[in-house]
């Protein structure tokens, strides 16, 4: 659409631009409405998760330790439930201890000095001191802080410490017991970002290939970009993979699974050395186009099958049998990069190299182990031995 004078707008060009903004608008409202309510699916879990623990301490603390206002027993509870599943334990502990001690600071204070400014301030400066000296993270440091601040200000009442820091020791169980209760996406999500992962490793090598064919400055710079950006879908993979293990280890209705999400943890420390190899090996493939450098007629073919490699390893993680067909593409790939010619460009060779180099990665997330896939690539190249 071309630009207008917004002063010399007629009726017809108005309309022109309602037409064309609207159809927008609505297209984006919706878009935006369905990355929302994804957003909500993916952690209505957490949410139900919270409400009912909140509710559960509550009720212990109301009506089994007859506390009349429980008000530390859901707060720790949703506190505990907001950290990632791995951190748990070690939350719970420390959320129970910083209550503890700001807790007894705070009520000491009030006993023996009152409340106002000046014990405000020194209360909260002596409980996070306290929890410092204790070793306390900066969880528990917060914590001690917090609950001083509010013995002292909003619950100034000496002689219910013992039942706030029992309410928060019970909120704090009723989270450990909820968190046991896993979500099942916790142990599908590691092997659907590791498939992720690879798949966009391949779609990446396919846009090289295409690029290094078409000696096409665009395609291979955006190629490179999304290489770069690779790096941080590999850091969602190693988080979920982190919790899936977790999950696995601390809630007994899903040890069943551990097995499977200990493979999936296992590739993340080869796939990040092929996800820093196919870098270096787009990025090269970037600059003998930039330079206009002659490049083998045969590499964005290699790329290609490095790239169905690829792919079929993604599938296997939900097709055990297309694993093998992964071994014999990428054992077949490493053979006839042996069998080539030894290249006189720079930047040819540095490909070559990185190519064989993610073979071999690529070969350990089939299962194979290191030596093995080293193994399986030929160590001569154009008559000269590999070092």
């Amino acid at each position: 659409m071309e630009s207008v004078d917004p002063v010399r707008l007629t009726l017809d060009q108005l309309r022109e631009l309602r037409d064309d903004i609207a159809p927008q608008a609505v297209r984006r409202s919706r878009a935006s409405v369905r990355t929302r309510v994804d957003r909500w699916r993916s952690r209505v879990f957490f949410i139900a998760q919270c409400a009912i623990a909140a509710g559960v301490a509550w009720a212990l603390a109301r009506y089994v330790l007859g506390h009349r206002q429980p008000f530390f027993a859901p707060v720790a509870a949703m506190v505990c439930l907001g950290f990632s599943f791995g951190q748990r334990l070690r939350r719970v502990a420390e959320v129970m201890v910083g209550v503890a001690v700001g807790v007894g600071v705070g009520d000491l204070f009030v006993r023996v000095f009152g409340t106002g400014i000046p014990q405000i301030v020194f209360v909260i400066a002596l409980a996070m001191s306290v929890a410092v000296l204790l070793g306390a993270g900066t969880l528990m440091t917060t914590q001690a802080g917090v609950q001083a601040a509010i013995v002292t200000t909003l619950l100034p009442n000496p002689g219910a410490g013992f039942s706030r820091w029992l309410d928060a020791v019970l909120g704090g169980l009723v989270a450990l017991a909820a968190a046991t209760i896993a979500p099942a996406t916790a142990i599908r999500r590691p092997r659907q970002q590791a498939s992720g992962v690879l798949n966009e490793l391949a779609e990446i090598l396919i846009a090289t290939a295409d690029g290094l064919r078409a000696r096409d400055e665009e395609a291979v710079t955006d190629a490179l970009r999304r290489a770069r950006a690779s790096e941080s879908q590999l850091d969602d993979l190693r988080s979920a993979a982190d919790e899936g293990v977790a999950v696995v280890r601390l809630s007994p209705f899903v040890r069943r699974h551990r097995v499977r999400v200990q493979e999936v943890a296992d590739l993340v420390v080869p796939l990040d050395r092929a996800i820093r190899n196919i870098r270096v090996l787009v990025r090269r493939c970037a600059v003998s186009v930039w330079r206009d450098e002659a490049m083998p007629a045969e590499y964005p073919m290699l790329l290609e099958r490095l790239a169905d490699g690829t792919r079929l390893i993604a599938e296997s993680l939900f097709e055990p049998a297309a694993d093998v067909a992964a071994h014999r593409v990428l054992g077949e790939l490493g053979r006839r990069t042996a069998q080539m010619p030894l290249p006189t460009g720079l930047s040819a060779v540095v490909v070559l190299g990185q190519i064989r180099s993610t073979v071999v990665d690529l070969l350990e997330l089939t299962g194979t182990s290191y030596d093995e896939a080293r193994r399986l690539i030929p160590l001569r190249l154009d008559g000269l031995d590999e070092k």
